[in-house]
């Protein structure tokens, strides 16, 4: 998070709210809006951390001392910006994230559909050359059938299938 240190404390109290947004299911923020402030990379680790961030603060009930703790590497007007977008929209946050706990015990997997690909979207990308796999799930939430993508690398993989077989066991259990 150090990378927010870029942007001055009032941009990036605006970015943590946008931010927030996002969580809440409104418009994130863009990243085309921030190009020139940061690469791809570290919009990405800046954007996960902060989301990560709001959630656990809100979702274990982190006191202002443990959150600003975690921010402490942060210079105090950073950290003190985040917080404030923290306690002034805190019961938003946990509403969303309540509706997403909801939303998800009561979807129903219905079918599936996967596909391989090959990751090649910038230079640094492509000379990895990882293998991705695309997974589409068609979800029934309440009456209606939606579909959930996703793209993952092996290692992601992994843990959703580990987490499968996990789940397909205390079912099994439950019968």
């Amino acid at each position: 998070m150090m990378l927010l240190n870029r942007l001055r404390p009032a941009e990036s109290t605006q970015l943590c709210h946008r931010v927030v947004d996002g969580i809440c299911g409104r418009e994130p923020p863009g990243r085309l809006d921030y190009s020139a402030t940061w690469s791809l990379e570290e919009w990405l680790d800046l954007h996960n951390s902060l989301s990560g961030l709001f959630c656990l603060a809100v979702g274990n009930n982190l006191s202002d001392e443990e959150v600003l703790s975690e921010l402490s590497h942060m210079g105090q007007d950073y950290a003190e910006a985040v917080l404030s977008v923290l306690r002034a929209r805190q019961e938003e946050i946990r509403r969303a994230l309540v509706e997403k706990t909801n939303s998800i015990s009561s979807a129903t997997l219905q079918d599936f559909d996967w596909q391989l690909k090959l990751a090649l979207s910038s230079d640094k990308l492509s000379s990895l050359q990882s293998p991705l796999l695309s997974v589409t799930l068609d979800v029934r939430d309440g009456g209606a059938v939606r579909p959930v993508s996703m793209e993952m690398d092996r290692e992601e993989l992994s843990t959703l299938i580990t987490s499968l077989e996990a789940a397909n066991k205390v079912v099994l259990q439950l019968k």
